[in-house]
Parts: C-alpha cells; structure tokens; sequence
C-alpha cells in the first residue's frame, strides 16, 4: 500500500488502493471486520453536518473502495440533501437508499448495523455513547474531537478504547495537527531536543464565534438546544473544549504524549449577555501544571475586536518554537523556519492511516489520545466553572455527568432547563464545586 500524496501535490483517490495484498481476514463481529485489497468499504454517517458529511468526503477520497451507505441526522432534510450533495461530489462511491437515511434518536444503531466504518460527528455531548455503540458491533470509527463533554463520558470513551484495541477496531480521532507533515517534523525536532527542556508552553484559541440561535415556536426545549447546540455544556464542552482541545492537544504532544497533572484558572461572561448565548463562557484562562513541573498556560476568547490568534507556543532552555497561520518557526542554537506546504490539509490526510490500517490490518487507535485532549480541556473548564485548582486524578474519579443516557425523542426532558425568564444557569466561580455539576 502506498503513502498518502506529499502535500505538495494533488491528492488522489486511488493512493490506499494500489497496493500489495492485505493481511489474512478478522473474524466477525463482534470482532472487527476487515477489509481486503479490493474489498468495498462499507461506510455511514451519524451527524451529517458541515463536519460528518465533509469527513465522508474525505474518507472517500482516500480510498476509492470506500462507498456511502448509510447515515443519520436528527434532522431529517439534513441528512436528505447532504446525501445528495455528497452523490454530487463522489457519485461512484455514494449508494444509499431512502430507507437507510435515518433520522430517530436511536438511529445510530441502525447506520452502525450496516456499515464496516462509521463516522461519529454528531455535537460532541453523544459521542461517547455512539463510540461505545460502535464498538460493541464491532465496527471501525473516525470520531470528531472532542470526544465527550463531561468526566464520565471521557471514562466511557477510555473504557471502549481498549475493548475497540482488544477488538482490532480501528479508530482516528479528528485531531488533525497530528496528521500534518510540518507539525509531525517541529515536534519530532522539539522532542530530540530542539528546544532543551521544556520550560513552558502557550496554547491560544482566540477568535471568532458562531452567532446563537433563537427558539423556535414550535421546538420543544430538547430540540432547541441541540439546535443551538454549541451554547449549551452539555452538548459542546463550552469553546475551551470544542475548539482549543486541537491546541491543547499539540501540547501534550510536544511534552511526549503526557496529560497535564492539575489545573488552576479564570473565565466568564463579559459579552455573551442574550438568552441564545445559552450558557458557555466566552473567556477562559488555564495554567496547567504537568509532572515534571512545567507548565503551560492556554487562553481562549470570543470576544470581538480583541486581539486574535490560533497558535501553539513552546519554550525550552535552548529556544522557542512558534506554530500559528502555517508559520513555523524554532528560535535559538537549532534555530529554522517553515511555511506550512501547500496542500498539507490535516482534514484529509488524517484519513489516509486510518483506511490503510483498515486495509493492512495494521494497529490503530487514536481515542485514548483524543480522550486525554478532551480531559485535558474538561479540566479547565473545571477550574474555571468553579474558580478552584483541581488535579487530574480527582476530576477523574469524579465522573462527573452532564449528558443523560435516556434521551430518546425530542419530548425528552433537557438536561438543563431554562428559568421561568428564558435564562439558562451559568456557573458561578466560587460558588460552583468542582467536581459537582452546576444546574
């Protein structure tokens, strides 16, 4: 099997298909199915927004055997036209029929049942419930970060992950720096010793927002929510989770694939002042401390006409290393710079592994990584809910629940509720424990 095109040239389908024989077949489920040389690779959608149908297309494009058969969306004209977007941008690899668009909230069983790979990219709050899921049938996963929103979802998420291992699942997260060349080659440079000993690092996320969303007459307050899903914890984690984790993320990797041992810091609400603004916070500051006693401090604002930046910074005893806007840069005795190459789109090439173990039968599993990011964010917001220090292993034990299981129509009660004004609860630093949920 080759290797993904190098990002300076043009990516073709055809890369994780002309290639040598694939390793002996797995055993059916509820271990993993696998797929030979040129076996169709069945694939479904659960979650056809911007994010699931745009990492359909991807998948598709990094394997020419993979064909679309099924998907779901709790909306039901979503999943309809996305369908039919996608049959107009891969129609050889897009065959499903009416009756394998799903839409109920229990849906996501049906597309698993039918699919060798699933593609979980629903708001992040289900994700570990689907994954779960999905490794109970035995299928292979590309799951969007973050992977949870709450403690017990992130514990949930571990647990499957060694049973997908045990299973010979395949499982990508979508942390896609991890899959681009120029990150791969700074943070292999760091981690020989670039920079020394890592002193300190700085994580950002400061930018722009989606506007909220008003109610509509006729939703129940379940549906509205997951409409307007990104304002509400329990579904998106707050910003600091659903976005930053992918900074958040690069640090531990620069620091070898460690978590961070304990978080302190401060956030609020200084703009997000209208009831469609839900309940997140639109500042968070978080000084993490690892266990060697460096540390790194993570910032994330959505704060208009504020200053803006979406980078990664490290500090060592030998120089800094700069990462932000396809600029790479490393400061001191080893210093070099780099642009981001033309065509290094980590959305795509993050695909490429995924479906070449699948075909190799080779080891992979993204999700104990992609747990430890989101852990390493659902700390912060810990701290910052609460205004307190908290240590990994208690938020850990906490298992702290925000996301009910027993959700199963948009009838079913939210899990957070609105005051007889239309405000949602916000937390209170200060006020709020730690480990305890909020509202």
């Amino acid at each position: 099997m080759t290797k993904p095109p190098s990002p300076e040239s043009p990516t073709s389908r055809r890369h994780f298909l002309k290639s040598s024989a694939a390793a002996s077949t797995l055993a059916l489920l509820p271990q993993a199915v696998h797929a030979a040389a040129n076996d169709t690779i069945k694939l479904g959608i659960v979650g056809c927004g911007g994010r699931g149908t745009g990492a359909a297309a991807q998948a598709m494009t990094a394997d020419d055997g993979v064909k679309l058969v099924a998907v779901c969306d709790l909306d039901h004209d979503t999943a309809r036209q996305k369908v039919e977007l996608l049959k107009k941008r891969k129609p050889d690899q897009v065959a499903v029929p009416t009756e394998q668009i799903f839409s109920g909230f229990e849906d996501y069983k049906n597309v698993i049942s039918t699919c060798d790979v699933v593609i979980l990219a629903t708001s992040p709050g289900f994700r570990p419930q689907h994954f779960e899921e999905a490794v109970r049938q035995g299928k292979h996963v590309f799951m969007e970060k973050p992977v949870a929103t709450d403690v017990h979802g992130i514990n949930r998420v571990l647990e499957a992950a060694k049973i997908a291992k045990n299973k010979n699942l395949k499982v990508g997260v979508g942390l896609q720096r991890r899959h681009q060349p120029t990150y791969q080659d700074y943070i292999k440079r760091i981690q020989d010793g670039a920079l020394g000993d890592i002193v300190y690092m700085r994580a950002f996320w400061d930018g722009s927002a989606r506007a909220g969303k008003e109610k509509l007459a006729d939703e129940t307050e379940l549906q509205y929510q997951i409409r307007n899903w990104y304002y509400f914890t329990w579904l998106s984690g707050d910003h600091n989770v659903e976005q930053h984790v992918h900074n958040l993320d690069v640090c531990n990797w620069a620091k070898g694939n460690v978590h961070p041992i304990s978080a302190q810091g401060m956030g609020g609400r200084q703009v997000r002042n209208k009831k469609i603004n839900g309940q997140i916070f639109d500042h968070h500051f978080i000084e993490y401390e690892y266990a060697d006693g460096s540390r790194m401090y993570s910032q994330s604002r959505q704060i208009p006409k504020c200053w803006r930046s979406v980078s990664e910074s490290i500090t060592g005893t030998k120089g800094e290393a700069h990462f932000e806007r396809g600029r790479f840069s490393i400061t001191g005795p080893n210093a070099t710079a780099k642009r981001l190459r033309k065509g290094e789109d980590g959305h795509q090439l993050e695909h490429y592994p995924l479906f070449e173990a699948i075909r190799k039968n080779l080891p992979y599993n993204e999700a104990e990584r992609g747990a430890n990011a989101t852990m390493t964010a659902i700390l912060g917001r810990m701290s910052n809910y609460s205004g307190q220090a908290v240590t990994w292993d208690d938020a850990i034990a906490s298992d702290m629940t925000l996301v009910p299981d027993d959700l199963t129509s948009f009838n079913s009660p939210a899990p957070v509720q609105p005051d007889a004004d239309g405000w949602y609860p916000v937390a209170v630093p200060g006020v709020n424990k730690p480990y305890e949920v909020w509202y």
